[in-house]
């Protein structure tokens, strides 16, 4: 299987524009956040997941409240990422309640937290595996992976570089990236350009 991207903490229309150009997967805004620097208010994320395009959009939020939930419920969301402590009946309800696939995000330090997929696994569309950084963009040993089955569709993002995906494209079947295409905390259109067509030439070679 190709390796898919997912582009994330969009937040202006070219940044969108430059990853559908070049094949991303999925395009990925920051709710509910404001520690983060990528984080939007709600009138610019309608505004950008309207913009007519065949990318997947996903809303990532951490521990939202219903409140929260409610006030996307309306937008061009096709996954809903989510980041807490939830229980596997809260994740489901809110795939059920506001018909979106679910992205688990599951923060990784010990094989302990890799581990916890098996509680989601079923009510997820895709497992994430991502640093304890959050916005800080850290990275985790992505050997604690070894022991994650095929079945299970996963996502990896903390700190990924470009230098990164021969690797990544061997235990994931997505990867996830945010701060390795930016420059000064702003998204490098140059930056998107150059981390996607290296995926494509990976995914190519994959297929020789």
């Amino acid at each position: 299987m190709p390796l898919t991207t997912k582009i994330c903490g969009l937040s202006e229309s070219n940044q969108i524009q430059a990853c559908i150009n070049h094949g991303a997967n999925m395009c990925g805004y920051i709710l509910f956040y404001p520690k983060s620097h990528r984080n939007l208010n709600l009138d610019k994320a309608k505004e950008l997941t309207s913009l007519k395009h065949s990318k997947y959009n996903v809303a990532v939020m951490v521990n939202p409240s219903r409140e929260n939930l409610e006030s996307i419920k309306d937008f061009n969301f096709h996954y809903y990422q989510i980041y807490g402590n939830q229980k596997p009946d809260e994740i489901n309800d809110i795939k059920q309640k506001y018909k979106v696939k679910i992205i688990k995000a599951l923060t990784v330090e010990t094989k302990v937290d890799i581990l916890k997929y098996k509680i989601y696994e079923k009510v997820s569309d895709i497992i994430l595996f991502d640093s304890k950084g959050y916005e800080q963009s850290l990275s985790f040993p992505h050997s604690l992976l070894d022991d994650v089955p095929k079945r299970v569709k996963k996502m990896i993002a903390g700190n990924i570089q470009i230098h990164d995906l021969e690797k990544i494209s061997k235990i994931a079947d997505i990867v996830d990236v945010s701060g390795a295409v930016e420059t000064n905390k702003k998204k490098d259109l140059t930056k998107i350009k150059e981390f996607l067509l290296k995926v494509k030439k990976i995914n190519e070679n994959r297929t020789i």
